[in-house]
């Protein structure tokens, strides 16, 4: 039963990936939007439906480390192994605007998160716990981002700005879908990528719990790959389509949402004491924001790689072998 969950989560999402990449780039070229905005909001928040339910109804049920584990794997995942797949389905193109504004504040993200999660270290407390005080200061940082988010939005696109989002041209392949088709597309695929990741979630907690693994380890693995896999699926149709910025975008969002909007809720409506999770997860979700901006930066001229997507991937499975190996 939990591998016949496991498929039909699959097939489900995508289902949804497909769905939702197309109406969210209808909607960017017909409303003139920048594709990272789209890639930011809309197909980020889509996307990381599946964190906020797991790590929401895991604090509500006492599982933190779950809640925790669930969106710190999950946003490695993301930055390591999606980035790095994608990359080797078809190279990513960063704007300088991203790779200036967007992946910092990615990478602010997760040093807020360090150090709101180091009581034991700064405080000199009994343990490890992210309160109410944290929550609330996630939600207003999630706040901040959303202003920054809009702001781009508002703005006229400059001619260095055109030039950097080739997806509203004529020449690529984002199809011209009425209004209506978009909207039913986003829903659609949004309800998809929701209910195939919970399937899979399901299937995979099932499987790992009949194994006898820790909370932390079905946290930092399988819930946050299962939870992450409407990004991976997201990311690479959107880059197979030539629509880097939402790829990228997916990616980025769907990290300052898991950390500043999942974890701000979660901690908000009950505090979150860190057991299983420690300072080398933490370190890790860190050090992949930096590699990724690095990447981008230095590299292939803000182009995403299929050798650097390749670096990236085995960094994500170095990691995983080296927490497997210390539990």
């Amino acid at each position: 039963m939990n591998i016949l969950l496991l498929i039909g989560g699959l097939i489900l999402i995508l289902l949804g990936a497909n769905g939702l990449t197309d109406g969210a780039a209808s909607v960017a070229k017909r409303f003139r939007i920048p594709p990272i905005v789209i890639g930011l909001t809309i197909v980020a928040f889509g996307t990381s439906a599946p964190e906020l339910t797991v790590s929401v109804s895991s604090a509500l049920k006492g599982s933190a480390d779950i809640a925790i584990g669930n969106v710190v794997g999950s946003n490695i995942f993301n930055t390591l192994m999606i980035v790095g797949c994608t990359a080797l389905f078809a190279p990513i193109v960063i704007t300088r605007n991203t790779l200036r504004k967007e992946i910092p504040l990615c990478i602010l993200s997760s040093i807020v998160l360090l150090i709101c999660a180091n009581d034991v270290f700064l405080d000199k407390a009994s343990e490890n716990i992210l309160n109410r005080v944290d929550g609330l200061l996630l939600l207003c940082f999630f706040v901040i981002f959303m202003g920054y988010t809009f702001a781009i939005a508002s703005k006229p696109a400059t001619m260095e700005q055109q030039a950097e989002y080739p997806v509203i041209e004529e020449e690529t392949e984002i199809k011209s879908l009425p209004w209506w088709k978009s909207i039913l597309y986003i829903i659609g695929g949004l309800a998809a990528l929701i209910y195939g990741g919970q399937l899979f979630v399901d299937g995979a907690t099932g499987i790992a719990r009949n194994l006898g693994v820790s909370e932390s380890i079905i946290g930092l693995t399988l819930v946050a790959g299962g939870t992450s896999l409407p990004e991976l699926a997201t990311s690479i149709v959107a880059a197979l389509k030539k629509n880097p910025e939402i790829a990228i975008g997916n990616v980025i969002g769907s990290n300052l949402f898991n950390i500043f909007f999942v974890l701000g809720c979660s901690a908000s409506i009950t505090p979150l004491h860190l057991s299983g999770i420690t300072n080398f997860d933490l370190f890790t979700l860190v050090g992949s924001g930096i590699l990724l901006w690095l990447f981008g930066l230095f590299f292939a001229k803000r182009t995403i790689t299929r050798i650097e997507g390749g670096i990236m991937i085995l960094c994500y499975v170095a990691y995983t072998v080296v927490l497997i190996y210390n539990t």
